[in-house]
């Protein structure tokens, strides 16, 4: 990573689990990046994000994905977690920029890159809102119908001047 990428916490699952969790995530920064390298559980499923606890409908997000033949996309202005992509039991490396997450005066916007194997090839991009202009000092991390596997590993940066 460059420079100016600082590691903020790591987690290391030692059994699956539905949820990981960032709490008290320092307000440093211009903007954070969560990667995690792992797998699921049992199932494909989707993932995402939730901010500060909150689980209202806060949360936007479009998804454009595509398998080398053809795209697809898919959006929810509604939902109660941004749609970070959907991952299956093959190993998945999945990146995740928040911009602008300690100020406190717009909206938070995310984007994220994932591909799969499990079903289909496919690479996606993902956008994500969420409607608060709360500075973000926890992050959630979930899966819609399966657990993240024992052995995945979560990383928080922290990125200066961005």
């Amino acid at each position: 990573m460059p420079k100016t990428y600082e590691p903020i916490a790591t987690t290391t699952l030692g059994s699956a689990q539905a949820t990981v969790t960032f709490s008290s995530i320092p307000g440093t920064y211009t903007d954070i990046l969560l990667v995690w390298t792992g797998t699921l559980s049992s199932s494909t499923s989707v993932w995402g994000l939730q901010y500060n606890s909150d689980t209202a409908s806060n949360y936007s997000w479009t998804s454009l994905r595509g398998d080398g033949s053809s795209a697809t996309s898919a959006r929810d202005s509604g939902s109660t977690r941004i749609n970070c992509g959907w991952i299956g039991t093959n190993q998945t490396t999945e990146l995740v920029h928040i911009m602008n997450y300690s100020n406190s005066t717009t909206n938070k916007t995310n984007i994220s890159r994932n591909n799969s194997t499990a079903a289909s090839t496919y690479v996606a991009a993902n956008v994500g809102l969420w409607r608060s202009t709360a500075a973000i000092n926890a992050i959630t991390a979930r899966t819609d119908s399966s657990t993240f596997a024992a052995g995945c590993i979560f990383t928080l940066y922290g990125i200066k001047a961005a």
